[in-house]
């Protein structure tokens, strides 16, 4: 499954723009899901970014972001803490609600997924947590500051050296780390869990994961990630993990039973097309509750991941011609087997009693060819192409249709 990616920025948990994307499946989704990064990474890390696009193209809606005062979020690094990385991921939850639908699922990576199984118990829509190389609690990063208490004391806080960045450990996040219990809200849980992890993970040993698991209560599944390192950079482990993911959370979701599958699309509300950040004149349009990528041809300044909007406009003619030709044959009982249909679009000089409003004076020409399967006769064949001209998509591209433009 194909998926595409939008830019998605909400308010944080202290009011501070919080910079986040949304990788979307081209279809409906199978369950929407937030994925928090490390304590020193960012929603485009390699990890952040390759699992939450893996997981779009295996059919979920996954929302990744950055905590406040990282990568291109708002707000003071130095002014937050555990309790504020488990607000942000509320606020995320709730803006995810507000865009597409209440998280069913939460991934964190290292502190991330600490945080995810922190913020779980407070949103009754989660059915499922995974970590991956997390610890059992923040306060294993205080265990990195030992023995530095004069400098705290003096300072107010100590630079830490993670992987290869400083990041400013204050005494408020000391004391907040602290505060948590955090054997007692994995106890308290109560969801499916999935914990991956490194056996030889040199920043958060395995060990954190035994006191995970042995914390949690059932159904709970270990899934070892031999050589992966605490950061998961590498394209084939990111593909394996969002392929385990996906499959348990099928599974632990209950949606990989025929009833939870979507059995329709509602078509209620307007096209929506957005601009998703990506490259220059990348859009995602959501219609009729699908989310698929429009774009340009790379001869025109766009990357091609998507049909140009002419070619969205053939599609709408021969999608239309297609369906009018099939009620109608329906409707008569005719043998129509299968209809396909091929639009070609090109811009011609007017003929003597066409008028044109096109910029250069041209006429935009669509030919349609129309193939029909059956054992119809010629006058039912005949009568077929006499309907396609009726087709309302048709009708609507011969008429002067009104369009109103307002600016909101």
């Amino acid at each position: 499954m194909a998926r595409v990616t939008q830019e998605f920025n909400f308010a944080g948990s202290t009011g501070a723009t919080l910079s986040g994307r949304l990788d979307l499946p081209t279809g409906k989704p199978l369950a929407t899901a937030i994925f928090a990064h490390c304590f020193t990474c960012s929603k485009d890390y390699h990890a952040s970014a390759r699992i939450s696009r893996g997981l779009a193209e295996r059919g979920f809606a996954v929302l990744r972001f950055d905590f406040t005062g990282l990568g291109a979020s708002e707000g003071a690094f130095d002014e937050t803490n555990f309790s504020t990385n488990v607000a942000d991921l509320l606020s995320a939850a709730a803006a995810l609600t507000q865009e597409i639908e209440a998280p069913r699922l939460m991934i964190g990576h290292s502190l991330g997924g600490t945080a995810v199984m922190r913020a779980a118990i407070d949103l009754p829509s989660v059915g499922a947590v995974v970590t991956i190389n997390s610890p059992s609690g923040p306060h294993t990063l205080l265990a990195k500051i030992a023995g530095r208490d004069a400098e705290m004391a003096r300072d107010g806080r100590v630079p830490l050296n993670v992987g290869d960045r400083e990041m400013p450990i204050t005494a408020d996040f000391v004391a907040d780390a602290q505060s948590h219990d955090m054997t007692s809200h994995i106890a308290a849980l109560a969801r499916p869990l999935l914990v991956l992890h490194d056996p030889r993970d040199p920043v958060v040993s395995i060990e954190e994961s035994d006191r995970i698991l042995a914390a949690a209560k059932h159904p709970k599944s270990f899934i070892a990630l031999d050589g992966a390192g605490h950061l998961v950079a590498d394209p084939r482990t990111t593909t394996y993990v969002a392929d385990m993911i996906a499959t348990w959370a099928k599974r632990a979701l209950k949606l990989d039973l025929p009833a939870a599958r979507p059995v329709g699309v509602e078509h209620a509300g307007p096209v929506t097309v957005m601009e998703t950040g990506e490259a220059a004149y990348t859009n995602l349009v959501t219609a009729a509750g699908i989310r698929f990528t429009a774009d340009e041809p790379t001869a025109d300044g766009g990357t091609g991941t998507g049909p140009n909007p002419y070619e969205l406009l053939q599609a709408a003619l021969g999608a239309c011609t297609s369906m009018t030709l099939r009620m109608y044959a329906n409707r008569k009982g005719w043998p129509l087997a299968r209809v396909s249909v091929r639009v070609e679009h090109a811009k011609r000089d007017p003929l003597p009693d066409e008028k044109t409003e096109n910029a250069g004076g041209k006429v935009d020409q669509f030919t349609r060819h129309i193939s029909i399967e059956g054992a119809l006769d010629e006058d039912q064949r005949k009568r077929l192409l006499d309907i396609a001209n009726s087709c309302p998509v048709h009708r609507t591209l011969r008429s002067r249709s009104a369009i109103n433009t307002l600016l909101v």
